[in-house]
């Protein structure tokens, strides 16, 4: 049950938000609320799109661009 919902969110969220920017909203709306500190926040953004941006070279590399 939790695997459905979590593929039909993935699905969706993919379609209408990237995930870089869901996880700056995320870290910025923990930040205004006070849980994350403003070096923690540039640090949670930067290591996700970091990390997003080597999976995407992966992909590319291995695959070849996409045509979207």
């Amino acid at each position: 049950m939790v695997t459905a919902i979590k593929a039909f969110a993935d699905k969706y969220t993919e379609r209408f938000i990237s995930r870089k920017f869901l996880a700056w909203i995320t870290a910025t709306g923990l930040c205004v609320y006070g849980t994350v500190t403003s070096s923690d926040w540039v640090a949670v953004t930067l290591a996700y799109i970091g990390s997003q941006a080597l999976v995407d070279l992966a992909v590319k590399w291995k695959h070849g661009p996409s045509d979207k």
